[in-house]
């Protein structure tokens, strides 16, 4: 009677790592990833790395990654956009990129996908953004050229060249930004009230080719 007890114990604790290591087969045919994501079933999946509220505008001279879920020969981890805003993708040739979201574009290169591949599963990163910058001049310690973030506000484009510099003026740190004509707009930036943070409009947004002049 003890050995028949021992050996329906040995089948019940058989079965239960069988059934552990299905269901842990079952969750990695799913994979998690941190980007726009899309699938035939239209539904999305996490959010762009570089675009976390996935509202970022895609621009020529940014560089993508484009992968297909298991189909490897259809990816490409390095795309850059051309000065056209297309990229050029295996197999789709030339797709429209410019001026889509991350998520926008992976739904259109599924669209494409469908005639070739069942149950396409496309997700969009943009790894270097290129397409919008900032200026920042005058007392900072790196003044130059960089690139513009989502969201982007003067303290971080300041803190981007490196901070302020010993005779530099906070009084009078202003933005250039440029309107539809040409004519650019001066606009005062209150540099204490900002690094208080007592209101959130204080510390500004920073629009694409905005320069941060620091006197």
């Amino acid at each position: 009677m003890r050995f028949k007890n021992r050996n329906a114990v040995f089948v019940i604790l058989l079965l239960a790592a069988c059934l552990g290591v299905s269901a842990q087969q079952a969750k990695d045919d799913h994979p998690v990833t941190v980007a726009a994501v899309h699938k035939d079933s239209g539904t999305p999946a996490g959010a762009p790395a570089m675009d976390a509220d996935n509202t970022y505008s895609i621009g020529p001279e940014d560089v993508l990654s484009v992968t297909v879920w298991r189909q490897p020969e259809l990816s490409a981890p390095t795309v850059p956009v051309r000065p056209d805003g297309k990229i050029s993708l295996p197999l789709l040739n030339d797709v429209q990129a410019s001026d889509m979201t991350p998520m926008r574009l992976a739904e259109a290169i599924t669209e494409k996908l469908k005639k070739y591949v069942s149950d396409p599963r496309v997700t969009v990163v943009v790894t270097t953004i290129n397409s919008k910058r900032i200026y920042v001049l005058g007392e900072v310690v790196r003044a130059g050229v960089f690139p513009m973030v989502p969201n982007m506000t003067v303290l971080q484009a300041l803190s981007s060249a490196g901070g302020l510099q010993q005779y530099a003026n906070p009084k009078k740190i202003y933005i250039l930004r440029k309107e539809p004509g040409g004519k650019s707009r001066r606009i005062a930036f209150n540099y204490k009230r900002a690094l208080r943070g007592g209101q959130t409009d204080d510390d500004l947004l920073l629009a694409p080719g905005d320069t941060v002049v620091v006197p």
